[in-house]
């Protein structure tokens, strides 16, 4: 299973902004393959989830992890059959390993959504 989680600036820390984080982390539970990407929706004038929501299914994942998310990625996600997964902790391995042991909750709320970037 590819699992995505989006990181901060310094690769490791979950980005609290799916849309906008910087990075991606693409990680695979079969094989033990990781990769970072840079985010393409990170700078986005407008529709930041829906473009890192897109990032993420053409990536193949199958999971996210995540701090929160909006309700348009989500729907974006729950369509491609992405589950959705709230985080636990602040490290991209410690959820990874909290995802393999069965620990993070899927996520059944979602906001509506920022406005150019703001809340």
């Amino acid at each position: 299973m590819i699992v995505a989680i989006p990181l901060d600036e310094d690769r490791r820390s979950l980005c609290p902004s799916f849309g906008r984080c910087p990075y991606f982390l693409f990680a695979n539970s079969e094989t033990g393959e990781e990769r970072i990407e840079e985010n393409p929706a990170a700078q986005a004038q407008g529709g930041a989830g829906l473009k890192a929501a897109q990032c993420v299914v053409d990536a193949g994942a199958e999971a996210l992890v995540t701090v929160r998310c909006g309700e348009n990625a989500a729907k974006v996600l729950q369509a491609a059959g992405i589950t959705v997964y709230r985080s636990e902790g602040a490290g991209a391995e410690e959820n990874l390993a909290a995802l393999r042991q069965g620990r993070l909750e899927v996520m059944t709320h979602f906001h509506p959504g920022f406005v150019g970037g703001q809340p």
